[in-house]
């Protein structure tokens, strides 16, 4: 008999984002956020006002329909669900004294139809959603007068939801923000105007606000769960050449530069000679130091997509098209459709040098496929995806987290990225799908909005009822 290594009560589900899902962009009191004003993901410049062809304003309606997607979460088996809160739903400019009543009985609609089925609420506090006026008026996250208001709305929800929700992740992939500033820190300087002073001194103003947002959660609930949340991406010297093994190193420092000091509450020494050699001056406030420094994360999770290659002599290389973060293509690995190398391999060197890092409880809170689906009948006469592909992407890297629990990595959760089709973050298609249930919308914004199981869904279902055996029959 196969016996499984995933421990008892470890916590199967996955994830959405609510700019990416909810729709709804200007019901019940909700302000604009910067996705609003995004119709092309990160392709293009952000637009002045809504557009109708940003498919990200219906998403996939979830605002309207979360009790029928939570009742198919709770078919699958789903132990938790990770999603996220709008920041302009509960304060729609993001610096008003008081918030929007609707927004916040919103999400009291949504955890309490969690619960009724026993799933764990896992819930993003800041992903990718900084209300649009923060970012108009104040420059978003370079602005230091963000963390007062980000520190009001962690107070008010964390009080709101303290009976309802455990498990809190303070900034959605925080290291994103030296690529996307925009979408990630709500920063409207152009990315080519903005100095490498302005971008980190954005990061030190986050990290502080995600340490306040901690040190706020513990005295209101100490049972609360808080963690961080990075987008890893481990990195292969693409030679021997020592040269080539320090770029790899360096490209990951720069990835565990937000996690060091989330974890040890510090600024490392590497950071601290490239901000010397850079003449990056970060500017600390009275107290920052000290509350980094107390105010330490209880877990660590992370989205992992794909791993990068580095080189000491980049442009006599082919840079990969997906690679967001950098990197040139690895020869070894195949890429998806959309250009991002599929590395399961990856995913137990990531979880292994976080666990040999920090000793701390790791939480994989995204991964997956995306691909172009196609909706067939299936054999029972219902609509279905044939997508094997996805089961087999799924499969390879839940086989090497296995391997990774058995290497002695202490792992709480994995939480599968888009288990149900959304608008996709980097390119605003919906062609780009993640899900395990079919959601008929189109990227011409057209379709019913119906929603049909995948083959993967059956799939994903056994493998949580089996607490993982399933993945090595």
């Amino acid at each position: 008999m196969t016996e499984t290594v995933f421990p008892k009560g470890f916590l199967w589900g996955g994830a959405t984002a609510a700019n990416q899902y909810e729709g709804a962009y200007n019901e019940d009191g909700k302000g604009l956020s910067v996705q609003d004003v995004m119709p092309n993901g990160i392709t293009t410049p952000p637009t002045e006002e809504p557009t109708e062809d940003n498919l990200k304003l219906v998403g996939i309606d979830f605002y309207h329909r979360y009790k029928e997607d939570i009742k198919l979460f709770a078919e699958m088996g789903f132990k938790t669900y990770r999603t996220s809160i709008a920041w302009s739903r509960i304060f729609p400019k993001g610096d008003e004294a008081e918030p929007n009543e609707a927004g916040l009985a919103f999400y009291d609609a949504v955890f309490d139809e969690c619960l009724k089925y026993g799933i764990e609420p896992l819930v993003t506090l800041s992903h990718y959603e900084t209300p649009l006026h923060l970012a108009r008026e104040y420059n978003g996250w370079a602005s230091r007068d963000l963390i007062g208001f980000y520190e009001r709305y962690v107070t008010t929800v964390f009080n709101r939801y303290k009976d309802k929700v455990k498990y809190w992740l303070t900034f959605n992939e925080i290291n994103s923000v030296l690529h996307a500033p925009f979408m990630s820190g709500g920063i409207s300087t152009p990315k080519e105007e903005l100095s490498e002073q302005d971008l980190y001194q954005a990061v030190h103003h986050e990290l502080v606000a995600s340490a306040s947002a901690t040190k706020i959660a513990h005295e209101i609930n100490p049972d609360f769960q808080i963690g961080c949340m990075v987008l890893a991406m481990p990195a292969y010297p693409m030679t021997p050449n020592p040269e080539d093994v320090l770029a790899a190193r360096k490209f990951e420092n720069n990835n565990f530069l937000f996690s060091d000091i989330h974890v040890r509450g510090e600024y490392p020494g590497y950071a601290k000679r490239l901000f010397k050699e850079k003449g990056i001056d970060i500017d600390f406030a009275e107290g920052d130091a000290e509350l980094l420094k107390e105010n330490t994360v209880d877990f660590i999770s992370f989205s992992y997509y794909m791993s990068a290659a580095m080189a000491h002599n980049m442009e006599e290389y082919d840079s990969g098209e997906g690679n967001i973060m950098g990197g040139i293509n690895n020869p070894y690995l195949e890429s998806s459709e959309w250009g991002w190398q599929i590395d399961p391999v990856g995913l137990r060197i990531v979880l292994n040098d976080f666990w040999d890092r920090y000793q701390k409880p790791l939480f994989i809170v995204e991964n997956g496929l995306g691909a172009k689906d196609v909706l067939v009948e299936g054999a029972d006469g219902e609509m279905t995806v044939e997508d094997d592909y996805r089961i087999n992407y799924l499969k390879q890297h839940l086989q090497q987290v296995g391997e990774a629990i058995k290497d002695g990595v202490d792992l709480m959760g994995y939480t599968t990225w888009g288990c149900i089709d959304l608008v996709s973050a980097s390119t605003a298609q919906l062609s780009k799908r993640y899900g395990f249930i079919y959601v008929d919308r189109n990227d011409d914004g057209s379709g019913t909005l119906n929603r049909y199981k995948k083959k993967s869904f059956d799939w994903y279902k056994e493998v949580i009822s089996t607490n993982g055996e399933s993945l090595y029959k």
